[in-house]
């Protein structure tokens, strides 16, 4: 079972469903494991879900990186120009009205160097090790996962499409209302999850998924039972095959329930 968290796992106040860490546990006496595969960072999903994925294969930073218990078992960064590159597009379109900034991501911390708190703040939502520094092009940019850009704007309309354009060496991901997530083309939450149900010896017959947004598409590649919250993009409704009810009305929990009564039949 494989989740996004903002927008799918997580209610519309972006807190972890109460009954988690006991559905985990039902789940885990019918041997299904649970994988949680979100844009967050690595630290960040390990103290939000806590012992709910202990043992639990983590799919961070939108599908660059993978960790199980101590173990990584993939990983894809971006050079250190594309990464350069990105953040400078990003400056550039703050100087031209867009309220916007740039997060570089490695695997172990996040580096930001806008400092007004409302900035901060948002960032601080999905990045649990976060530092901010005087410069982010100063640092070596040597195992960069990805460059997040956060817009107070509309980051679909605002920010895709000049930052594809810009930098066309990465894949730029709309992962969010307010994200856009620069990162390499090899990289995606489905070929992650390929990488894990391979380690793990997983079909995607055995394999289900929850989504709710653009940076979901590509693990519906990887799972024959595909859910899209009611209240999913447009787009990840289509691409889903059955529909869950919306975060709001803890969906994804209902259904693993759901599911997880089919099995005792």
């Amino acid at each position: 079972m494989v989740a996004d968290m903002d927008g799918t796992l997580l209610d519309g106040e972006g807190r972890v469903p109460p009954r988690l860490e006991s559905v985990v546990v039902r789940m885990r006496r019918h041997g299904v494991i649970f994988a949680p595969a979100s844009g967050r960072q690595l630290a960040n999903l390990r103290a939000t879900l806590g012992a709910a994925i202990t043992d639990s294969p983590i799919i961070a930073e939108n599908g660059t990186i993978v960790i199980q218990g101590g173990d990584e078992l993939y990983r894809q960064t971006v050079t250190r120009v594309e990464a350069a590159t990105a953040v400078r597009v990003t400056r550039t379109l703050r100087e031209h009205g867009a309220d916007v900034g740039a997060v570089v991501a490695t695997r172990d911390r996040a580096y930001i160097d806008r400092t007004d708190k409302r900035f901060v703040d948002q960032c601080a939502r999905y990045y649990e090790e976060l530092e901010t520094v005087d410069d982010v092009l100063e640092l070596a940019l040597d195992d960069v996962l990805k460059i997040a850009v956060y817009t107070f704007g509309d980051a679909e309309f605002e920010c895709h499409r000049p930052l594809s354009t810009a930098v066309p060496g990465v894949q730029t991901v709309v992962s969010g209302a307010h994200w856009v997530d620069m990162m390499a083309r090899t990289a995606s939450k489905g070929r992650a999850l390929k990488a894990v149900q391979e380690r793990l010896g997983i079909s995607a017959a055995q394999t289900a998924v929850f989504g709710d947004y653009l940076n979901d598409a590509e693990l519906y590649d990887h799972a024959e039972l595909s859910f899209a919250v009611a209240n999913a993009h447009p787009a990840i409704l289509a691409r889903a095959r059955c529909t869950a009810p919306a975060n709001t009305e803890d969906g994804v929990l209902r259904t693993i329930e759901m599911l997880l009564n089919r099995l005792r039949r």
